[in-house]
């Protein structure tokens, strides 16, 4: 049953990872189209260069020569547009890592959330067999009558849970047997059997027989 909780576990757990991956990248496409726009204004800018270039060459083999200013004019507006265009990739790469750090912190309050729900989950299960077990050995406490039969037992079976004193009694009776045998107030667990002593009176003696 461990096994099988613990895979199950497992699988729920990449099943959330995978949504959450699921939920980012959907967050994240609409900055990842503006980058991939800005790309492609980069590669835009390079095929007009590379094209007046070519034009440039093939006015000069004519004897057409262009004057310096509309050199000047066109390299002025390819700087201006490669400055916007680093501009925006900057904002674009700082919104993207702002989402990025926010997601993450999305996801971790998830997990801590999915955490706390299951450790909530065990507990309630944990004290729902304790009240089970409880009502097998007692009786439902709620139909569990003052005068009952086993209240006296109930009541020395829980008294750790009502008194300090008595819950410090129990645990000293529970950890002398954790202690070495030559502790002063411990006795430790027998490490084989334990073999009864003699009988000490005749009467005694036929109840062994």
């Amino acid at each position: 049953d461990r096994g099988r909780a613990k895979c199950v576990q497992e699988v729920e757990e990449k099943n959330r990872e995978r949504e959450l991956k699921a939920a980012a990248d959907s967050v994240l496409s609409e900055v990842r189209k503006k980058q991939a726009d800005t790309k492609r204004m980069v590669d835009i800018l390079r095929a007009l260069e590379k094209l007046r270039k070519l034009r440039k060459e093939a006015a000069g083999r004519k004897g057409v020569c262009p004057p310096p200013s509309a050199d000047e004019a066109f390299e002025h507006h390819i700087q201006n547009l490669r400055t916007l265009i680093r501009k925006r990739t900057e904002l674009y790469e700082a919104e993207e890592r702002a989402l990025r750090v926010m997601l993450e912190g999305e996801q971790e309050e998830e997990r801590k959330r999915e955490m706390e729900k299951k450790q909530k989950k065990e507990r309630e299960k944990l004290l729902q067999q304790k009240r089970d077990i409880d009502s097998m050995l007692f009786g439902d406490p709620d139909e569990f009558p003052l005068n009952h039969l086993l209240q006296p037992y109930r009541q020395y079976y829980l008294q750790a849970e009502h008194s300090v004193p008595a819950l410090i009694q129990i645990r000293h009776e529970w950890d002398q047997y954790l202690v070495p045998a030559d502790h002063p107030e411990g006795s430790c667990i027998p490490p084989g059997w334990v073999i009864p002593s003699l009988p000490t009176n005749d009467t005694w003696a036929t109840a062994v027989r």
